[in-house]
């Protein structure tokens, strides 16, 4: 039996105490060695020396209200959920990183949107449209690790949500047509578009900073059947994925990237960008709790041409386009990570 305060989710037990200090032991914060070994709950986070680089605007600092987007209930299996819908086009599905659908999050739906798409943005955790104080993510965080709907700490199992998503991929494709649908998931949901290739309507999918599990730094956040039925479906339709993660980033650190190639051979197509490539100036979650480069396409990302974060955000729709409008006239597609 647990201890008081324990939580048990599905066959692992994780301690509350453990939950509560997360994010210090993600940040993996210099101060350890200055603490006698013990990390500093309270301490500020390390000094970056990324050359003064910005990329905050006052609109990306404010609640975004999504009136451009329809917000529509979705049952699949029993479960609803909120999904915010817009644009034209094939279907594209973005799944939001921690702590839930920020304006950043929202801007790069948009530039999926305006690319020629129809955009699917689950809510996955934490208020629609909102930027969260450090101390609101930060339990937006607890609550989504002890979720029956993730397994943040589990290697080899894939989240139950993932299910769910795979039945919004059938959805989109349904209501949006072309040959079928890309997704993005992001940190806490960087995986989830792997799993969701189980589904044959997904063709595009791409992993931003894949955070899970937390646990393993080179642990993959899918069950071993489902990741060879993946790597098969990969082969026999000519299918890649595209992954990104900041060369210094301490959560999708370098070991996963390495087990996601041993796993899928060429059909892993991963980019590391170097940490000057990144935008320091963020939002309150991510100054206390991410204090490092770690959100590609998101709060980390400038967006001015020639900047290493905003080609990797224009790859990223030229692999939509190729794989959902350009399949249609080449059913062949291209060679892996084209």
């Amino acid at each position: 039996m647990g201890g008081k305060g324990d939580v048990r989710h599905g066959p692992m037990h994780v301690p509350s105490h453990v939950l509560g200090k997360q994010f210090v032991r993600l940040a993996r914060l210099d101060t350890a060695a200055s603490s006698g070994g013990q990390l500093a709950e309270n301490a500020p986070p390390p000094s970056l020396d990324l050359g003064g680089r910005t990329s905050m605007t006052l609109e990306l600092a404010v609640a975004d209200d999504l009136g451009d987007f329809a917000a529509k209930q979705i049952t699949i299996d029993d479960t609803t959920k909120v999904v915010h819908i817009a644009g034209d086009g094939p279907a594209v599905i973005v799944m939001t990183e921690m702590p839930g659908i920020s304006p950043h999050v929202a801007r790069f739906a948009r530039w999926v949107r305006d690319a020629g798409f129809t955009i699917y943005m689950p809510s996955l955790f934490g208020r629609d449209g909102a930027v969260p104080s450090a101390e609101e993510g930060a339990e937006v965080f607890r609550r989504a690790c002890v979720s029956a709907e993730f397994r943040a700490f589990q290697a080899n199992v894939s989240s139950p949500v993932t299910t769910w998503l795979r039945g919004l991929a059938r959805l989109a494709h349904a209501e949006s047509g072309g040959p079928g649908v890309g997704a993005i998931g992001m940190c806490f949901s960087g995986n989830f578009a792997l799993t969701m290739m189980l589904e044959p309507a997904m063709l595009a999918p791409v992993l931003s900073q894949p955070s899970l599990p937390l646990s393993d730094p080179a642990g993959l956040e899918i069950a071993p059947d489902e990741l060879a039925a993946v790597r098969a479906r990969l082969e026999r339709e000519d299918l890649s994925v595209l992954a990104y993660r900041f060369e210094g980033d301490q959560v999708c650190r370098a070991e996963r990237f390495a087990a996601y190639a041993a796993a899928l051979g060429d059909r892993f197509v991963g980019r590391t960008l170097p940490d000057t490539s990144a935008n320091m100036d963020t939002p309150p979650f991510f100054a206390r709790h991410v204090p490092f480069p770690h959100s590609v396409t998101t709060v980390n990302l400038i967006d001015r041409r020639g900047e290493a974060t905003a080609e990797a955000r224009d790859e990223i729709i030229a692999f939509f386009k190729r794989r959902l409008l350009s399949m249609a006239a080449n059913p062949a597609g291209g060679a892996p990570g084209q």
